[in-house]
């Protein structure tokens, strides 16, 4: 394991033959799935590379201007309310870089996965169906869609065809469930391909999920 000062790095063998950039959700860090990864693939499968890179610190409206590691503002958990545009494009910029130093250590749009979970969720989705190269999949776990209204108009038709998994707790106390089921139906109604799921967990990740995320990185990371 190698540690910049922007993300955590888990190699899980040499040469890996795609990466998944995995994005924490507010208030956590990169570290926060890094105990995971030993638990979505076996020693001998293909290797990947694991990026968990650390949002900025910033002060959060919702939780009373406290400054802690958020992808961009969060003013309300209401999704007709305001939203911090500026931010999420920055962090969406951010993200875009990461894609593109992967595609200087070698490794493809094609073979690499956007992830995240709550927050990170969001921005994951955000960027990947707005990336302009074909990724390998997208992955939003117990999260949302920010800025849904722009969905429409500035998708780029690189990522149309790409899987989709998303995943929500069925007791979510955070982050309601109707919000992860109007992150699919948007999606779906704008033609993109989900895989859903739905756990008896609150806002967290349940064994079965991690079961699920690892059969599905087998498909779309062979």
């Amino acid at each position: 394991m190698s540690v910049s000062p922007d993300a955590v790095e888990i190699e899980t063998g040499p040469k890996p033959a795609g990466t998944v950039i995995w994005l924490h959700g507010l208030g956590a860090d990169g570290h926060d799935f890094e105990p995971i990864v030993p638990e979505l693939l076996s020693p001998w499968e293909r290797a990947l590379r694991f990026v968990f890179p650390h949002a900025p610190i910033r002060p959060v409206t919702l939780n009373g201007g406290f400054a802690m590691r958020a992808w961009y503002d969060i003013v309300s958990l209401d999704r007709r309310g305001p939203e911090d545009e500026r931010g999420v494009r920055e962090s969406q910029a951010a993200i875009e870089a990461l894609i593109g130093r992967e595609n200087q250590r070698g490794v493809a749009s094609e073979h690499i996965v956007l992830a995240g979970f709550s927050q990170g969720g969001a921005l994951a989705l955000y960027t990947g169906v707005r990336h302009r190269e074909r990724l390998a999949g997208i992955m939003g776990l117990s999260c949302y869609m920010v800025l849904g209204e722009r969905l429409a108009a500035e998708r780029t038709p690189a990522n149309q065809a790409t899987p989709i998994f998303l995943a929500h707790g069925a007791e979510d106390p955070v982050l309601a469930p109707v919000l992860g089921e109007q992150a699919r139906r948007a999606l779906v109604e704008n033609g993109y391909t989900v895989e859903w799921h739905t756990y008896s967990m609150p806002h967290s990740v349940w064994p079965q999920e991690i079961t699920d995320i690892a059969a599905w990185l087998r498909r779309v990371l062979p």
